[in-house]
């Protein structure tokens, strides 16, 4: 039984659907539970993948309410109760706690939770980040295994003294990327005029990614390049300066949510991220797939997604620093594409749908081998 807070675009609804898709159904029967997307968000499986079944659970989405989150607890238990699962997997904080308490009180033999980044930087309050890592400690002694979608977030956590190290694997994302249009295509849909570069965005706009970082970045490339176009593939709870708009005029193109994402790749030269915390940001991995350079902040597990130097350039959280590896890549056109050839090559062999869902079932089975639901695993049987 799976259970992730809402399945928002993004990189935890992208690893879960990819599950739910091609986990062996000879071996797993797998259900999902999630909550409802928030009225500024757009819902993967609406806008991806319509036809994947969910349980909707109310009172599981963003928003922290006692009563309804008391309401969801008891539903979840109710849940599991009739499922009889013998492992829960949770996804992202919210559902991690009432998923894992959950559990708990259904007597749920095995409890996973993955860490698809976390909150230790750049969320809250120092008092407020002291009281979430508290309760994630005391979540982690309930927990079996602890997946981290990366080696640096799993030693963050590790430090933190979120569980410890035996508890963890890492399993990186896994994704697949839509056919494309050719790229003068996929610019004349985006009202893109032809020859022009393009750095692209792609994720929630919300200010742990540093909306107001990535228009500076682009006001200073603009200065520098004054014809390259900027595309933002996302929506969220923050707005643009409007000044910074007014000066980069018809080359900022806010495009909100979009389905066809790929339609942005082929249309870009190269994508921008400026966040200030990640876990390993999905949208690279995809950039990666669609040939596509990067220009990122050195934070969480970018590193492991973005080689610095070979498939994109990684800097400081520095406006300035950004600016200067994007203006790098812009103007240097066989640097760009030799970069996104070695992009695509390194992300189609580590970030592939095939080894995200053998890992998982890999750690299933271990779980199943040690708990002795199973003799061996099935290729062994």
């Amino acid at each position: 039984m799976r259970v992730i807070t809402r399945m928002n675009i993004g990189g935890p609804a992208v690893q879960v659907s990819a599950l739910l898709r091609r986990l062996d159904p000879e071996q797993f029967d797998h259900r999902l539970f999630a909550g409802y997307v928030g009225p500024d968000e757009a819902d993967h499986l609406e806008e991806r993948e319509p036809g994947l079944p969910v349980h909707r659970v109310n009172g599981l989405g963003r928003a922290v309410r006692p009563g309804d989150d008391a309401r969801c607890l008891a539903e979840l238990v109710t849940a599991m109760r009739r499922f009889r699962p013998h492992i829960v997997h949770t996804h992202t904080a919210k559902a991690g706690a009432l998923g894992r308490a959950a559990a708990v009180l259904a007597r749920v033999p095995s409890r996973v939770h993955t860490f698809h980044g976390h909150l230790l930087h750049g969320y809250f309050s120092p008092a407020k980040t002291g009281a979430v890592i508290q309760a994630e400690r005391g979540l982690a002694a309930l927990t079996d295994r602890l997946v981290a979608v990366g080696g640096r977030v799993r030693d963050d956590l590790v430090a933190a003294g979120i569980g410890k190290p035996g508890q963890y694997t890492v399993v990186p994302p896994g994704t697949r990327l839509a056919p494309a249009a050719h790229p003068d295509r996929a610019r004349s849909i985006l009202g893109i005029p032809e020859g022009r570069p393009v750095v692209a965005y792609v994720g929630r706009v919300t200010a742990i990614k540093r909306p107001d970082r990535l228009l500076a970045v682009a006001r200073e490339v603009h200065r520098a390049v004054p014809e390259a176009h900027f595309v933002v593939c996302g929506a969220g709870d923050l707005r643009p300066d409007p000044d910074i708009a007014a000066e980069l005029g018809d080359r900022l193109h806010l495009l909100g949510w979009r389905a066809d994402v790929e339609t942005v790749y082929a249309a870009a030269d190269l994508v921008l991220l400026t966040s200030d915390n990640e876990g390993m940001p999905v949208s690279l991995i995809e950039a990666g797939l669609a040939g596509l350079p990067a220009v990122a902040t050195d934070v969480g597990s970018v590193a492991e997604v973005v080689q610095d130097g070979t498939t994109g350039l990684l800097a400081a959280p520095r406006t300035s620093d950004l600016a200067r590896h994007t203006v790098t890549l812009l103007r240097d056109p066989a640097l760009r594409h030799e970069m996104g050839a070695r992009a695509r090559a390194y992300t189609t062999r580590r970030f592939g749908e095939e080894r995200l869902v053998a890992d998982t079932q890999a750690l299933y089975t271990s779980i199943a081998v040690s708990r002795g639901w199973w003799t061996a695993p099935p290729s062994e049987r």
